[in-house]
């Protein structure tokens, strides 16, 4: 399969919003291995690519703005009615031509409101040209605004902005406008179809975390739950994952524990590791479900930075530890959004976390003089399962979490590439 991306942009310029939308459209088909190439207008400056523009897989074609040797220029017919300019017709047929040689060699050509604007009524009426000689190439033509209403008995040129074009799915980012931009084009509304605007969380982080999300997935699980620590038993890594094993096997969600670990002089690390993914499994976990940083390439640490932004995409903070005086930690957990769970057997914990409105459990603790410990009736799965589901109940009615979670999995390019773009392209 061949896809070109039709736009007309004239620049780059990152403040138009299209441009990003395209962007990412353009993303989501190279990362799926399609052929892809985008067709701009001729004046548009090569020195305007950037990021993903700048892609050596795309086919960067230009398309032709003249006219006997003269620039074309682009008047915005958005009125319903009216009259063009005298060389509107020789313009628009020249602009065919030149779009049927380049896009003879495609299977879909997704335009970005070359149907809508009515500055691209031009490039509206030749694409209807072209397609005559293009029967094999299936058409997309997104609206990326509110469409208009469609006035009784439009003329054409005009009527372009408001006739269907044969072979072609009418697209716009939400459903709630699929009943009026069906009127508009006057066509059923089964001729139309919801591509959602994504969100690529990843791409404005740092480069510590588009390094270390190609290894693990940081954006599709229910849970995500990150731990910033050393590497020792006083932290109590092994209840994280006990805690997570028992919430993935009670309430069936998916569930992913980062450990943004480093090592210590308390116990050899690996054999740590073991223990902690054993009792993950132990619970519940699968053994992928556990990832540390130090396996990943940051043997003496993850970057601060990263753990911030780690943060902004997780969604639980599970903190077990056996002692603290001054829990940074939670601070910045709760800074970006976590539901915060704490061990309320330690007296720094509770004190913040009070404050906090965190959710407390209790594990072996240190307190002022002496230590605890707690026995769990009937059992420590149990105890932690009851938690677990209670956990995942105030996350689930927390509109906030809610949010953030839904906008992690729900509007990521993976999401919309695989359950949005790609079923239009085949079906």
């Amino acid at each position: 399969m061949k896809v070109a991306i039709l736009t007309m942009f004239g620049s780059l310029d990152r403040t138009y919003s299209l441009v990003n939308v395209a962007a990412e459209h353009l993303a989501m088909l190279l990362n799926g291995g399609v052929k892809t190439k985008v067709l701009v207008c001729e004046t548009c400056p090569d020195s305007d690519r950037f990021g993903i523009y700048l892609d050596k897989r795309i086919e960067w074609v230009k398309v032709t703005n003249t006219l006997n040797n003269k620039q074309i220029v682009w008047y915005d017919y958005s009125q319903p009615t009216g009259k063009v300019h005298d060389t509107f017709f020789q313009e628009a047929e020249v602009i065919a031509k030149d779009l049927v040689e380049k896009l003879k060699d495609v299977n879909v050509c997704i335009m970005h409101d070359i149907h809508y604007q009515g500055w691209h009524l031009i490039h509206n009426v030749a694409i209807r040209k072209a397609q005559e000689e293009l029967p094999h190439v299936k058409f997309i033509a997104f609206t990326h605004s509110a469409p208009v209403n469609r006035p009784p008995n439009p003329e054409w040129p005009f009527a372009a902005r408001y006739t269907p074009m044969p072979n072609t799915i009418y697209v716009l980012p939400a459903r709630a406008g699929i009943p009026h931009l069906a009127k508009q084009y006057n066509l059923p509304e089964g001729k139309c179809s919801v591509i959602n605007n994504s969100l690529n969380l990843l791409s404005n982080m740092s480069d510590d975390i588009q390094k270390i999300s190609q290894k693990i997935d940081l954006l599709t699980p229910d849970i995500l739950a990150i731990y910033p620590c050393r590497l020792t038993p006083g932290k109590r890594l092994e209840k994280v994952a006990a805690l997570a094993g028992a919430i993935k096997r009670k309430t069936e969600k998916s569930i992913k524990v980062v450990f943004c670990d480093f090592s210590s002089a308390d116990i050899n690390p690996q054999s740590y590791k073991e223990q902690i993914k054993n009792s993950g499994c132990e619970f519940g976990l699968d053994e992928g479900d556990i990832c540390f940083t130090t396996d990943l390439g940051y043997s003496y640490g993850f970057p601060r930075q990263g753990v911030l932004e780690l943060f902004t995409l997780s969604n639980l903070f599970i903190f077990p530890s056996y002692s603290e005086v001054l829990p940074l930690i939670v601070l910045e957990a709760a800074s970006r959004g976590n539901f915060l769970v704490l061990n309320e057997a330690v007296p720094s914990l509770e004190e913040i976390g009070k404050q906090l409105h965190a959710y407390f459990m209790r594990w072996d603790a240190r307190n002022f003089g002496y230590d605890t410990k707690e026995d769990y009736h009937p059992s420590e799965q149990a105890y932690l399962e009851e938690h677990g589901q209670i956990i995942i109940n105030q996350m689930r009615e927390n509109p906030v979490l809610y949010a953030k979670t839904l906008v992690r999995q729900r509007y990521t390019p993976q999401w919309i590439w695989e359950n949005q773009l790609e079923p239009l392209l085949e079906g």
